[in-house]
């Protein structure tokens, strides 16, 4: 009888330490329904799913661009008229003969023959 005595004091006990955390958050209630049996063991969870980065294309810069205006064409100069000088005292031209007193007289160029 002792121990029947023991154990009521024991189960006392436990639903007092059982229900006081239930009064402590207001005196609610709970009930379910729970199916299955006994997990032994860890549970396995599928591996979080995480978004690829995303990825961030950006296209390169284009070359810069020169633009080279060609000057114009120069206009040909017009040929201009040759001339060698001759001196008749010294019998010869310029550029052998550097003096001549009279006055250089201008001829046209003759190729030699």
């Amino acid at each position: 009888m002792n121990y029947r005595k023991l154990i009521v004091v024991l189960l006392a006990l436990a639903m007092a330490a059982a229900g006081s955390s239930a009064w402590a958050h207001g005196g609610r209630v709970r009930l379910g329904v729970y199916v299955g049996g006994p997990v032994w063991g860890p549970v396995w969870y599928p591996p979080p799913y995480y978004y690829p980065p995303q990825v961030v294309v950006v296209p390169p810069a284009p070359p810069p661009v020169y633009v080279e205006q060609a000057e114009p064409a120069a206009q040909p100069a017009p040929a201009q008229q040759q001339y060698w000088y001759y001196c008749k005292s010294s019998k010869g031209y310029y550029p052998y003969v550097k003096d001549c007193p009279e006055g250089w007289q201008r001829v046209q160029p003759q190729p030699e023959r």
